[in-house]
């Protein structure tokens, strides 16, 4: 990154060293002027958050080619809104037999590139099947490949899976994919910094998002699955070489409304008030190790 990278407009900028405060790698520093500027190894160091121009109250800063002015406002949400949307999200198994606007898909599309990433490693992939006759045919492909593997003598992991849903894939239902007319598979570069947690931020994001929108969405083990063990399945998706098969979203029109939010069970919450900790055993340190590290 070069000094032409990083421009100050010096007559805007009011000094106030937000923009240095919040760089997160250090590569800015305020000049005798008290303006803002790249350090020494600020070109190394920067990661591309663009956080500089965002926080900038007067928009002085561009940054590799943005520009404040073609950024949008923040907005002030209402908090019970978005509670509300959180509360009244569902999983979605009925979906109406026809494709979302192109316009609507475009949005989702969109939208995604704002997804955070762990050390800002902006690689995640996502193959979208945004036709429902396309979707049919994956449908038809992995049902039928599942009816063979289950009633075969085969002993394998994704058998045990599905053993249970043998006479219902038999009898044509879709078992799988729920009958959704789309759906969008995350995958991650195998070196990301965080290959398992960045996926799962960009699909909740996703999956709100949709929602908003008047869409259904389900996360799909199932189909997650079967990616896993049909590598066929993962290249006609066209998942990049070196890329980590995240999960799979389910989504389009719901052919079903939920009138009211559900009363789940409370999961378990500490409060930590003091930190005092004690010496672990060497038993204890293994336990937790593969406790955490099992899967």
């Amino acid at each position: 990154m070069s000094e032409k990278i990083f421009v100050v407009d010096k007559e805007k900028c009011i000094s106030c060293g937000q923009c240095v405060k919040d760089c997160i790698a250090y590569a800015l520093e305020l000049d005798e002027n008290s303006k803002p500027r790249l350090t020494d190894n600020g070109q190394n160091r920067c990661i591309k958050c663009q956080h500089c121009m965002a926080v900038c109250p007067v928009g002085a800063i561009s940054i590799f080619d943005k520009k404040p002015e073609n950024s949008e406002p923040v907005w002030s949400q209402n908090p019970e809104a978005v509670l509300n949307l959180i509360k009244s999200r569902r999983s979605i198994r009925h979906y109406k037999k026809e494709n979302i606007e192109q316009e609507t898909m475009q949005k989702l599309k969109d939208m995604l590139n704002f997804t955070p990433t762990g050390c800002n490693f902006h690689k995640l992939h996502f193959a979208f099947v945004e036709d429902r006759a396309v979707m049919d045919k994956i449908r038809e492909y992995v049902n039928n490949k599942l009816i063979k593997l289950l009633s075969s003598n085969v002993v394998s992991k994704i058998k045990t899976k599905f053993s249970h849903y043998k006479d219902a894939l038999i009898n044509g239902e879709d078992v799988i994919f729920r009958g959704a007319p789309h759906m969008v598979v995350v995958s991650a570069p195998i070196n990301a910094p965080c290959v398992n947690i960045d996926p799962i931020i960009a699909l909740s994001y996703f999956e709100l998002y949709a929602n908003s929108l008047g869409l259904g969405t389900c996360w799909c083990g199932f189909a997650h699955i079967c990616l896993q063990f049909m590598p066929e399945l993962a290249k006609q998706l066209k998942i990049p070489e070196g890329y980590k098969i995240a999960y799979v979203m389910l989504f389009g029109k719901p052919d079903i409304k939920y009138t009211r939010t559900t009363q789940p069970e409370t999961f378990e919450f500490s409060t930590i008030d003091d930190f005092s900790p004690e010496k672990l055993s060497v038993a204890n340190k293994i336990k937790h190790f593969f406790v955490n590290n099992i899967r």
